[in-house]
This record gives C-alpha cells, structure tokens and sequence, in this order.
C-alpha cells in the first residue's frame, strides 16, 4: 500500500493527469445530465451538449496516454542504479537503457575532457574516452621508471571521472606505498601493469577495467606509442617539453606558430577508429587548444575518421584563455586553430560560455595572464558551424571551471532532437534520455536561482555575463580602474629591478671610481637613474651620491691597511 501511495507524491507528477482524467468524466457527465434532464434542447445548449462530449473524451484519452508515458518514465528512473535510492529494482530492465544508450565519443585530454565525462555518465554507458598517452616530456615518477609502464596519468583521471564514486576510485588509483618491497610505487601503475600482463594486449586491459572496476564506459588511449607534444614558435625556436611551452613563449614573446606530435607517423590504438566510426555524437575539447585538443587530431587517421563520420560533432569552447598558448583568443580563434590543423568538417555545432564572471574573479586570472574568451559570434559563424549559447561557467574552489551538467544536457538535447527528427519519440531511449535530461534542467535552475538569492543577500561573489556587450558595459569602469593600479604597480618593479641592475653593472665595471672624480657628471647621471623610479628631488640624488662615497672612502681604507 506504502508504494501504491508514492505514484501520487508532487515527484511523480501524476495527480495532474488524474485530474484531467476527472474533468473529462465531469464534462461527460454534464452531458449525459443535460440530454436526460431536457425535453426540448435549443440550438445553444445542443452545441454546449456536444462541446461537453468532445472535450470530455478529449480529457480523458490525453490524460490516460500521459499518465501510462508519465508512469513509464518513472519506472525507467526508479530502475535507475545510478541513484543513491533505489526501491523498485524489479518494475523494468535495470540497465538495459543505458547500455543502448546513445554512443558518444570525447576526445582531448586534461580537465575539461574530465568534466564531459562526469555529465555524459549519467546518460549512457555508451561513452568511449580518448585520451593522449605522453608524458608531455616530464620526468617520469619512480613509479614508472621501476614498472617501466606508460605514461597513464590522463587515463587515470579519465577513469576516475568514469567512476560511480569519484573520491573513492582517485584515492585509490593514486594511491603510494610508502614502506616494504612497494615503496614509492602507485597502485594505479601496478594494476595496469597486471592487467597488462592477463590480456597482453594494453588497450583491451584498459577498456575492460570498467567491468573490473564498475565503471560507466571505457577509456581508450589515442595510440600505443609515447609521444611528445612539441611547438615551433614565430622566431623558428622548437620546444619538445610541452610544460615548457607557455614559460618560452613569455620570455621570447613570439606566439606559437604551429604545433606537433613526435614521431608525426604515429598510428592510432586498436578500437580508436572503430569508436568514431560507430559514434552517435564526437565531442572535442574543452581543454588546452594546443596541447590537449589539437595533439589527439593530429595522430594519423583521426581527424579523416572524425570528419568522415555521421555523428553530431560538437566542440565546446574554452571560457577561458591561456598564457603562453591562447593569449587574447576569441572564440573564432580557437574554432580557426582547430579548423587550420584538419579542415573543414571537424565541427558542426560549438558549444561557448555566455556567463558573466565578476571582475574580481577575472583579475585573479589576468594576474596568471589569462583572460575572458570573447564571443565573437559573427566571425565563428564563417566557418560553417552552429553555434549555442550556454552558461558554461561555474565557480569551484575560486576558479571559473565548466558545468558538467549544462554541457552533457546540450549535448543530450542534440541528440534527442536527432531522434525526435526520425520519429522515435516513443521510443524507451529517447524518453529516458529526454527525462534525464529535464530534471538535470531542474537542478541547475535550481542552483541559478539559489545564486540569484546569495547575489541579492549583498555577499555578491558570482554573476552571469548574457552578452559581452554588456559585460563591457557594466563593468567596464572597475576594470580598467583594477588594470590601471596593477600596471602603476608593475611599472614601478620594473623601473626599481632596471635602476638596480645598471648600478650592479657599473659596480661590476669598476666605474664608480670615474663617477667621483667628476662630482658633476656622476650627480647628474645618479640623479637621471633615481628620477626612472619616481624620485625626483635633488636632495634624494645627492643622498644617494654621499653613501657611495661613504662606501668608496671605506675601500680606500681597507686597501691602505
């Protein structure tokens, strides 16, 4: 009796049809009243009369055919393992839906390729990871060098962002011994390691650790070979170090001229070419255009399978740019980048932020040299993609990172938009996918509203931005004013850290002793050095001129004795 109870709590959304249902029977019955109750009927209550029939009949079969699609929803849901609660195991095939679920394939590498996965995963368990094997020419750990494995750390976060319980699988995959004969060596090395050495095949030990490990989908790595990630700047200097790449790019302030993988003849894995071929959707990015993205296209017959296929291909923008790599980007920057590697036919839709980011949280990074991706919707357009509009940001430990849930909805919404297009509404993947889908819409309105309130209580922290215009516009004022304070700052480090080196060198030169022979010269060149600072009064260059003396004098001293 207890279940029978709950199909009529506000979740269910089942008293509404019930209702309808009522009103259909009331209408009918007015009807029935009316014909029995009257000898003679006139023209307008024999129109009233048939007005109650139709829409009696009317209320009643639509309320009997949503309630039955409405219970079928429910039954999909509550069958759901995915869920903490779980009452009625028994009502429907448990995880046949996800199974059949739609294929999606995400390719990149890092973070963002992380947060895809965490929303994708409550979808389907059709999803296939397809991440970058290279240790991006960085020391490997004692761990490795004792195994002598691959470079695993991208798979390792993508298997963990795969997983059921997060915390629980990062724990244990980056777990380190430290004592006894395993000291220094990381359980997630010795597992794939073993599980190597069962199917001696690397990525068929890779792509069954998700029943080992029961997990949604399966990781696959781009290819077998370890390869690094190398730029070739403007002024012709190679790096070979990927870590390095953003640190060359500041001190030679030459932009990247173009990137590659080494060696260039690389293959893809085994199941690569076959995931994208058989995809439903492709999602690339978000994560580094230049060391995470653009590096996975580039390994041979990627790109060609990827343009090839029939699937949704979406790419999700960057909120963000990144020093060293995608300074002052727009957004037709990043779309061009990826489109110059590959060509056309890599993208069809693209996926970019429309939050607004207050300016405290966007000075944080433009201390880091990043800054906002600017929308630059009209010159995106040119290369022949649809772009949509999302509010990506979201704020987590102080950074601006993306919703995992807004991306995987959009995604989910394109796809069943493909379904709806071949009249598959009835069909049990589509309503599962499309309910999902509304009630992930209902927790982030949810979460929006709950912003708005926090904004209104005064502890303003978070905002969204709708358009840049606007953002210009209404924030324009506190930035350049932060910007301006920042600049008077760095200016005066710069001009201290200039004065200070040419004194060091005239030191080193041994030409103080020229300086005060001739009183004049060496005051008006003291008092032209110390001005670079800000200081421009007599007295202090003439203060600065007695202390060398006093110095000077002091040597002299020394040597006598």
């Amino acid at each position: 009796m207890k279940g029978f109870f709950k199909w009529f709590k506000g979740k269910a959304k089942i008293k509404r049809w019930i209702f309808l249902i009522l009103v259909g029977v009331v209408l009918i019955c007015y009807g029935i009243a009316k014909l029995i109750d009257a000898r003679t009927l006139n023209l307008g209550e024999i129109i009233s009369v048939v007005v109650s029939f139709i829409l009696g009949f009317t209320f009643i079969v639509l309320g009997i055919v949503y309630m039955q699609k409405r219970m079928l929803e429910l039954l999909v849901e509550e069958s759901d393992t995915r869920k903490e609660t779980n009452n009625v195991n028994t009502l429907i095939f448990n995880k046949k839906v996800y199974n059949q679920g739609p294929k999606i394939v995400v390719i990149g590498g890092g973070s963002g390729l992380n947060t895809v996965l965490r929303g994708l995963k409550n979808y389907t368990d059709n999803i296939t990871a397809i991440v970058t094997v290279s240790d991006y020419g960085e020391t490997p750990t004692d761990s490795r060098k004792a195994l002598e494995v691959l470079p695993l750390d991208d798979i390792k976060a993508s298997l963990t962002a795969l997983a059921y319980d997060e915390k629980k699988m990062e724990d244990l995959l980056n777990c380190k011994f430290t004592s006894g004969k395993l000291k220094d060596l990381s359980f997630g090395d010795i597992y794939f390691l073993a599980m190597d050495e069962v199917y001696r095949n690397f990525p068929k030990s890779i792509e069954n650790s998700t029943s080992v490990l029961n997990m949604t989908g399966k990781v696959l790595p781009v290819t077998l070979e370890p390869i690094n990630i190398c730029a070739e700047l403007e002024d012709g200097t190679v790096i070979e170090e990927r870590d390095k790449i953003p640190e060359m790019v500041n001190q030679t302030t030459n932009k990247i001229s173009r990137v590659y993988i080494s060696p260039t003849n690389t293959r893809p894995a085994p199941g690569v070419i076959e995931a994208i071929n058989e995809a439903d959707a492709i999602v690339i990015g978000p994560g580094s255009l230049y060391t995470n993205v653009i590096p996975n296209l580039l390994v041979k017959g990627i790109a060609k399978a990827v343009k090839d296929s029939k699937a949704i291909k979406v790419y999700v923008s960057n909120i963000m740019t990144e020093m060293g790599q995608t300074d002052e980007y727009k957004l037709s920057d990043h779309v061009k980048a990826i489109v110059d590697y590959v060509g056309k036919g890599i993208i069809d839709y693209c996926i970019y932020d429309t939050g607004e980011i207050i300016p405290e949280f966007i000075h944080k990074y433009n201390e880091e040299g990043k800054d906002i991706v600017i929308p630059d919707v009209t010159k995106a357009k040119e290369y022949g993609i649809k772009l949509i509009q999302r509010n990506l940001s979201n704020i987590e430990d102080d950074k601006v990172r993306h919703d995992s849930d807004v991306i995987a909805t959009t995604i989910i919404q394109l796809i069943c938009d493909e379904l709806k297009f071949e009249d598959m509404q009835n069909d049990p993947q589509y309503m599962m996918l499309n309910s999902r889908m509304k009630e992930t819409k209902r927790e982030i309105h949810k979460r929006e509203r709950a912003e708005k309130k926090f904004k209104k209580s005064g502890r303003k922290q978070f905002e969204r931005r709708e358009k840049d215009s606007k953002f210009k516009t209404k924030y324009n004022k506190r930035i350049e004013s932060i910007k301006e304070s920042d600049k008077n700052v760095n200016e005066r480090k710069n001009k201290n850290k200039s004065i200070f080196k040419k004194l060091s060198e005239l030191e080193n030169a041994g030409k103080y002793k020229d300086m005060l022979d001739n009183q004049e010269t060496a005051e008006l060149k003291l008092f032209d050095a110390v001005s670079q600072i800000g200081i421009n009064k007599k007295e202090d260059s003439e203060k600065f001129l007695e202390d060398i003396k006093k110095k000077k004098s002091k040597k002299g001293k020394n040597n006598k004795k």
